[in-house]
């Protein structure tokens, strides 16, 4: 492992902080309590500005404004045409301010700057468009009824959403979940995490230059326990859209059960199987599976992190990872030769390092790195164990950080009942060159997404979820539209009609 320069070394200018209160129907506004949090910059563990600390009294407020927006605005009862050129606009405002988001989003969660201007926001425009362009498609269906009655259905928007944005991803899943609820009619109420509140707040500002109108789009920054809660058991909320941790989709199922029956979307935790069979090109795939686990410094809901190879060419592979892992550059995230930067915060770089601390008392053999660096700020190695038996800590819960665990098998049905002993079911890598083997194994596998000779495959029109304790539902594609509107069903007698 390489280190980059100190954060005080980069040359780059970091630009001014122009948001840092809640927004509520179309405005910026100090929260009810007038109280504040730090958002940290986890480079150099330094204040990058005070947030407004949203609560219960500000998620009322929020929540009035859309319920105000969707029962009596224009949003929802403009022409669909209408709804795709102000998205549109929005789209094209989010491309002409890419760079001061991607820098606010690498200062917030220590992502790679290069990554998130050149992926991140630039996909958050896409879809975008990809749902502009959706909604004026937007229809029901004509029944065939059995006797003398007409039927069809409407799809209606579902009304007010909460959506709850995780830190890892703060952009990216900002567009996965508002740009469907425009397109459908929704108006919503977005609570970022605590760790990334700066992104969120922009975006609503681009959103009201495009035209989108006041109360459609609310942002409350603020705390899971307190904001969060008071958005998911708010009986004026229509539906909870959540990425995150299986720990908190659980608290909000019982919250949403417990208030309205409101119904909830949940993408959640992964520890997603990487499977190498012994056909591959090993100098193309290593890097590849380095990179599933390892990209954003493993925070990422379906990195990887269990890498299964073929016996014919693990010690082949492990030495190629090694290789890898020597030099991959750790460090300021604005520095271009950065392939990773710091863990988000002082919590999840502890929490990684406990982990680590498990696989070696575990009895897995640490390849490669296991250490924090020994500069400011909260960054890890890129660290390998080998010998790592199903059993392990290591093995089997979701880390969220630059650890991977490398094991051996022999047979495609070994590893299939292998890659599904979790309680997870999010993603699944097959590296292959043999077709019958990535269809029974992708067939196989219970998990929302298979990725075959690649990784990380997403695309607006592709949906994405999980199974098991990684979620239900989905976002992206027409299913990420679909969530967010009702089915009603019409019927009406007819009267000496020729036909039925």
């Amino acid at each position: 492992m390489v280190q980059s320069k100190d954060s005080s070394e980069v040359n780059f200018k970091i630009p001014k902080i122009k948001f840092t209160k809640l927004f509520i129907n179309g405005e910026f506004v100090d929260s009810v309590s007038g109280n504040t949090f730090e958002t940290i910059d986890p480079r150099n563990e330094e204040v990058i500005a005070r947030i407004a600390e949203g609560n219960k009294y500000d998620v009322d407020l929020a929540v009035k404004a859309a319920r105000e927006a969707f029962d009596n605005g224009p949003w929802p009862r403009l022409p669909p045409k209408e709804r795709r050129r102000i998205m549109l606009k929005f789209a094209h405002l989010v491309l002409e301010h890419v760079e001061e988001i991607a820098a606010l989003d690498a200062m917030d969660a220590g992502k790679l700057f290069s990554d998130v201007k050149t992926s991140e926001v630039p996909n958050v425009a896409e879809v975008l468009c990809y749902y502009a362009g959706a909604a004026d498609k937007i229809h029901g269906t004509t029944l065939k009824m059995s006797s003398e009655i007409q039927g069809y259905t409407l799809l209606e928007p579902i009304g007010v959403v909460g959506h709850i944005i995780p830190w890892n991803f703060p952009s990216q899943v900002f567009g996965y979940k508002v740009a469907p609820a425009l397109a459908a009619g929704c108006t919503m109420v977005v609570k970022p995490a605590e760790q990334t509140p700066l992104s969120a707040l922009y975006y609503a500002y681009l959103a009201k230059q495009a035209g989108i109108p006041d109360g459609v789009i609310n942002v409350v920054t603020g705390f899971g326990h307190t904001a969060g809660a008071a958005l998911s058991s708010h009986m004026d909320v229509d539906k909870i859209s959540f990425t995150g941790s299986t720990e908190v989709g659980r608290l909000l199922m019982q919250a949403a059960a417990t208030s309205n029956l409101k119904p909830v979307s949940l993408e959640l935790g992964g520890k997603s199987p990487f499977i190498v069979f012994d056909d591959v090109d090993v100098d193309k795939v290593a890097p590849l599976a380095f990179t599933g686990a390892i990209y954003n410094k493993g925070e990422v809901c379906v990195a990887g992190s269990r890498l299964f190879i073929q016996e014919g060419i693990y010690d082949k592979f492990v030495k190629k990872l090694e290789e890898i892992a020597k030099t991959w550059v750790v460090g300021d995230p604005f520095d271009p030769n950065t392939r990773h930067g710091p863990q988000v915060d002082k919590k999840q770089f502890a929490r990684v390092l406990s982990y680590i601390e498990h696989g070696k008392r575990e009895g897995a053999t640490l390849l490669t790195g296991g250490n924090a660096l020994d500069r400011k700020g909260y960054f890890i190695e890129p660290t390998i164990f080998i010998n790592v038996t199903d059993d392990m800590k290591i093995a089997k819960e979701e880390i969220f950080g630059p650890v991977l665990s490398v094991m051996k098998f022999q047979t495609v049905e070994e590893v299939i009942k292998r890659a599904n002993c979790t309680k997870y079911g999010l993603a699944a890598g097959v590296m292959t060159n043999s077709l019958n083997i990535a269809n029974t194994v992708s067939r196989s596998i219970r998990a929302g997404v298979i990725w075959i000779n690649c990784y990380f495959g997403l695309d607006p029109d592709c949906p994405f979820g999980g199974y098991k304790s990684s979620g239900f539902e989905r976002d992206l594609g027409m299913e990420g539209l679909h969530k967010y509107l009702q089915v009603k069903s019409i019927a009406t007698p007819i009267y000496n009609s020729p036909w039925l």
